[in-house]
């Protein structure tokens, strides 16, 4: 079929930024389902993409060729047994952060399952997600989550599933790093006379630019960074200040505790 229908189980931001990118991408709204118990997200997914979403699993369910599982982790035990009647003829694809794919596979009846641990800038269509497919899923069907998932941003494919608790430390997370260099310069800058919209703006431009920068150099991260790192000047002296504070042992140890509890996670909702 050209347009698989696709169906998703939860209506929250993550399934919203994948049911906008499909709809970009000219998959109709008409080939979408959703099942949302929540009426105010219903609303806005009629609203805001023009899909009929249901408040439980029923058989319209077994049109799906793909399920997208998008429920928070903790809500997927509840949610899956009225929907497994309906969906072990699917591809699954589960963008839950800490449920395994042994348990998509219980609940779901199919051995056809592909994890995706993606990030926030997916809601822009800059994300990055990493994935993991089941042996039972085929080339033809990976490359049909890869179409999927295009319009939210990049992917990757890693080879273990264990390996998808160090992709949610790095860049499941990452983004809130990020954003937390953003409010230290933000900081910096009222510290030393500048408003907050100035402060706010040089922060953000300087950030996007140098990871724009990064992303189309030949050169490593570091060769980058010697290149405006002069002996004696400016940023050889920020540079200085952050090495001596250890803020870059600092950041290794903070995403290794993210791994950490990812794992955990994993190990509590199986």
């Amino acid at each position: 079929m050209e347009h698989p229908v696709i169906a998703f189980v939860g209506g929250g931001h993550m399934a919203g930024a994948l049911i906008g990118g499909l709809l970009r991408s000219g998959h109709p709204a008409a080939s979408i389902r959703a099942v949302e118990p929540a009426p105010a997200r219903r609303d806005r997914l009629a609203a805001d993409f023009g899909v009929a979403a249901q408040p439980a699993a029923d058989a319209r369910l077994r049109e799906a060729a793909i399920v997208v599982w998008a429920v928070k982790p903790q809500s997927f035990g509840d949610a899956a047994p009225p929907c497994a009647t309906y969906v072990a003829r699917a591809l699954q694809l589960s963008v839950m952060a800490g449920v395994r794919s042994d348990a998509v596979a219980r609940a779901s009846g199919s051995e056809r399952v592909v994890r995706a641990m993606p990030n926030t800038p997916a809601l822009i269509g800059q994300g990055i997600a990493g994935l993991y497919a089941r042996p039972a899923v085929d080339a033809g069907e990976r490359a049909a989550i890869e179409r999927l998932l295009a319009p939210t941003g990049a992917t990757i494919w890693v080879a273990r599933e264990a390996d998808l608790d160090a992709v949610t430390a790095l860049s499941g997370s990452g983004p809130a790093y990020v954003f937390y260099l953003i409010e230290a310069m933000m900081t910096a800058a009222r510290e030393m006379g500048l408003d907050d919209v100035q402060g706010r703006a040089l922060a953000q431009a300087t950030v996007a630019g140098a990871a724009a920068l990064a992303m189309q150099s030949a050169e490593s991260p570091a060769t980058l960074r010697a290149q405006v790192t002069s002996p004696g000047g400016t940023t050889h002296a920020a540079i200085s200040a952050l090495e001596a504070a250890g803020v870059g042992a600092a950041i290794v140890a903070a995403i290794r505790a993210a791994e950490q509890r990812a794992r955990e996670l994993g190990d509590a909702f199986g």
